[in-house]
């Protein structure tokens, strides 16, 4: 083990980490550990419990046979790769891979898993795997996947209950392992599967993410994926399109404006950023922001502190920035249009929506998902095979929307007809 963790372990100090979605058996677990002297943290999944380990070092990984949001080997690799002095213990006893880290107090875990698995009868309970594929789709009902809890991690030290971080409930179902895409996503091609990778390991952190994709993508549904996914579910999510909205009043969106700073405004507002307080502001179209509020936004980006145009007080707030673009920002910064401190601010991780094009087998699938979307509406239709393979050869230079909007045509132009056919299908540039 690491030299921090060996002057813990001599000094009586241990910490294990339980990572399940089974709140029932962490609460077993956790007082057999503390009856051993044990402090423990809990997580409720994969990318958590990455985060929860670099804020601060554990012995010991107590880990569920299953996981809401990675695969279990996926996990693991990533564990030993990052974390390769701490001992890992699965929760049914079994070996995780054939390198086990085994430090001096396993045994003292295992103990403690059996007196868990004697007070309830069985070791684990494991949560249905029902899997949805990823594309992009609207999210639609009432559930809600768990949200991460922050990454510090609530630690107990022989304590008979704890402060939990007061996200959505699990649902059954609602979240998949790392393979599979997210629930907001339709299809299966491998593009969009790393979509939906990328948005589980980065969403239980602050960092902001810039995402970059062709218009139509889906861009806005990554970013409430990435916010529906983190510890600031409970909080809201504000959207801003810098595009739609003119330059001049561009500042006051966003920042917020006190009463008389310029004509028309009569009351003191608040911006955007404040409204997004404790959530996530999401920043659409970044690549429009003229470069005088660039300088303004990357100032608020380094303190946290901003002043409505106006006023010359400081607000400090706290808000995760998410920002999406379909322009390529490394490009702007080449041509002087975009700043390269602030890009770098923004793109600390990046996630990019694939085109359709090229996407031949998830365009079958979207076509049965909005089909089944405009159904709920009105009497259901078919759509005829030749329908399809216009459809499935068309280039989508429009993308996912794109062809939302041509079936939804398409459907109108059917009238009461059962079936939609291909003389019904209209391209955007032949409508």
């Amino acid at each position: 083990m690491g030299t921090a963790a060996q002057s813990r372990i001599s000094s009586g100090t241990r910490t294990a980490v339980l990572v399940s979605a089974d709140v029932a058996f962490r609460e077993r677990l956790r007082r057999a550990l503390a009856e051993l002297r044990w402090q423990v943290r809990e997580t409720t999944g994969g990318a958590e419990t990455l985060a929860c380990l670099e804020a601060s070092p554990a012995e010991a990984v107590v880990l569920d046979s299953w996981l809401p949001d990675l695969e279990i080997q996926e996990f693991v690799t990533e564990f030993r790769r990052v974390h390769p002095d701490v001992d890992l213990v699965m929760a049914d006893a079994s070996e995780a891979d054939g390198s086990e880290v085994r430090g001096p107090r396993r045994n003292e875990v295992l103990l403690a898993l059996r007196r868990a698995q004697a007070t309830d009868g069985a070791i684990w309970n494991t949560a249905p795997r029902t899997i949805e594929a990823g594309g992009f789709r609207e999210r639609g009902g009432s559930q809600e996947t768990a949200a991460a809890r922050p990454a510090e991690c609530a630690t107990t030290a022989g304590r008979a209950a704890e402060e939990t971080f007061a996200g959505p409930a699990v649902a059954a179902g609602d979240a998949a392992p790392w393979g599979t895409g997210l629930p907001e996503f339709v299809g299966s091609h491998p593009a969009m599967l790393e979509v939906s990778r990328r948005i589980r390991l980065v969403a239980p952190r602050a960092t902001p993410v810039l995402i970059e994709g062709p218009t139509g993508s889906g861009k806005e549904l990554v970013a409430r994926a990435l916010h529906r996914l983190s510890p600031r579910a409970t909080r809201r999510m504000v959207a801003l399109n810098c595009a739609a909205i003119p330059e001049g009043l561009l500042e006051a969106e966003l920042f917020g404006h006190t009463r008389g700073a310029f004509t028309g405004a009569v009351d003191n507002r608040a911006g955007r950023i404040e409204a997004a307080h404790g959530g996530t502001l999401f920043l659409d179209e970044i690549g429009e922001m003229p470069l005088g509020l660039q300088a303004k936004l990357l100032r608020f980006l380094e303190t946290g502190e901003l002043q409505r145009v106006g006023n010359n007080d400081s607000i400090r707030v706290d808000v995760r920035i998410v920002a999406a673009t379909h322009r390529p920002l490394a490009k702007l910064v080449k041509e002087g249009t975009f700043r390269a401190d602030l890009y770098y601010r923004l793109a600390v991780f990046l996630i990019r929506t694939p085109a359709l094009a090229g996407r031949e087998e998830d365009v079958g699938t979207l076509i049965g998902h909005f089909l089944a979307k405009m159904g709920k509406s009105s009497p259901a239709k078919q759509i005829s095979e030749a329908a399809q393979a216009r459809l499935v050869q068309h280039g989508w230079p429009g993308n996912v929307r794109e062809l939302e909007h041509v079936l939804e045509r398409a459907w109108i132009l059917a009238e009461d007809r059962p079936r939609i056919d291909a003389g019904e299908i209209e391209f955007d540039e032949e409508s």
